[in-house]
């Protein structure tokens, strides 16, 4: 994973078109067609897990395509990258300067859930439990990659913490009384936490995580021992 999840994807995207037909091998592929279609099938190739075949199906899918379809493709793609911005004050993708779920009056500003990336953040939402706020990392901590806090928006997160907790009963701002850790179960992700609980402790915030063990409807004897670890870990009183 690179230092900026959501940036650096449209970097890493346009570094590829433009070299990656070294890489890939695209001149001896893509010689005989015009112009316009090699660059066409080039940008493709450059998009994840997307290789020449794959890019050349795709370039002749919107060769097929009717004209309005590909060009509303275009500018979709266009609107995206000019419109669409990371929320000023949890990152979250926005088309506006705050997110929907940042500037919704009905979320529990008490409790704010830090995750990774965006679609995490979409993951939550969609299962329609969680009520509070969000930050999203960009990313996390992972020092063999050459990702430190500075490269991800633990500073902002701190900071949020630390205005909520000047917040006086009438100045209408509500203070973070928990945050929930909602961040991949991996030893990057477990990391992240680790450091973010750290740099949490003095504020006399709850810190927490997401639930982990044994998923509902499955089997014991399939679960792994890492799973049956979390589970035993986090049982609950009956």
């Amino acid at each position: 994973m690179g230092k900026n999840g959501t940036h650096e994807g449209a970097r890493g995207g346009g570094g590829n078109g433009g070299g990656g037909s070294g890489g890939k091998g695209f001149g001896n592929v893509g010689s005989g067609y015009p112009l316009a279609v090699r660059e066409l099938i080039e940008r493709l190739s450059g998009l994840p897990g997307i290789g020449i075949r794959s890019a050349e199906r795709l370039a002749f899918h919107i060769l097929k395509a009717e004209s309005g379809d590909a060009l509303a493709l275009a500018s979709a793609i266009r609107a995206v990258k000019e419109s669409v911005r990371h929320c000023k004050v949890c990152f979250n993708l926005s088309d506006g300067d705050v997110c929907g779920v940042c500037s919704n009056p009905k979320r529990d500003r008490s409790m704010v859930c830090v995750v990774e990336q965006p679609k995490d953040l979409i993951a939550l939402e969609q299962t329609g439990m969680y009520r509070g706020l969000f930050h999203v990392l960009m990313g996390r901590l992972s020092p063999l990659d050459g990702v430190g806090p500075e490269d991800l928006t633990i500073a902002h997160l701190v900071g949020r913490v630390r205005r909520s907790q000047e917040a006086d009963d009438g100045d209408g701002r509500v203070r973070i009384e928990e945050i929930v850790l909602g961040l991949n179960p991996t030893l990057e992700g477990d990391g992240t936490a680790l450091y973010l609980a750290q740099e949490l402790s003095g504020f006399g915030v709850k810190v927490t995580r997401l639930a982990r063990g044994v998923p509902t409807g499955s089997s014991l004897e399939f679960a792994n021992k890492a799973v049956l670890g979390d589970a035993i870990e986090g049982r609950q009183v009956m």
